[in-house]
């Protein structure tokens, strides 16, 4: 117990953390016990907060990916569906379309040529959380 608060202030000094990961990341140190009341402290002091780690995720994120991915991942990261929701309304991100657009435009320096290159283009994207209707969108502009 002595070891496990320190070493979550080691961790969340480096970057902001959710409390499952956190929590996951402390379990080999600590008993279940232990660890949530070392986080239910951190929470407190205000020092762990999933709020704060969404809004940094997406702050760092939100330019590379779609909406499906960067929402993907913060659940999978043990944040709340609702916080997530807040989080992206909130998220100073340009729009959906937008982003593709520079995204395809980054990696890719010409429209597809054919259909084996479309598809190529169209699983990027789909890789990086776009629909497949935006993206259709953004591949029928480059093309025009």
């Amino acid at each position: 117990m002595n070891d496990l608060k320190p070493r979550a202030i080691r961790l969340l000094a480096r970057r902001e953390h959710s409390r499952a990961e956190l929590a996951r990341k402390l379990s080999p140190y600590g008993s279940p016990e232990e660890v949530d009341i070392v986080l239910t402290e951190l929470q407190d002091t205000n020092l762990l907060s999933d709020a704060r780690f969404a809004q940094s995720y997406l702050r760092s994120h939100g330019e590379r990916l779609g909406a499906a991915r960067l929402r993907q991942t913060l659940r999978t990261k043990g944040v709340d569906e609702e916080l997530i929701a807040a989080s992206l309304r909130e998220a100073d991100l340009p729009d959906e379309m937008a982003r593709a657009r520079a995204i395809w435009a980054r990696k890719f320096a010409a429209p597809p040529a054919d259909a084996r290159e479309w598809a190529r283009q169209a699983r990027f994207l789909q890789s990086r959380g776009f629909g497949t209707e935006l993206i259709r969108k953004v591949l029928k502009e480059s093309a025009e």
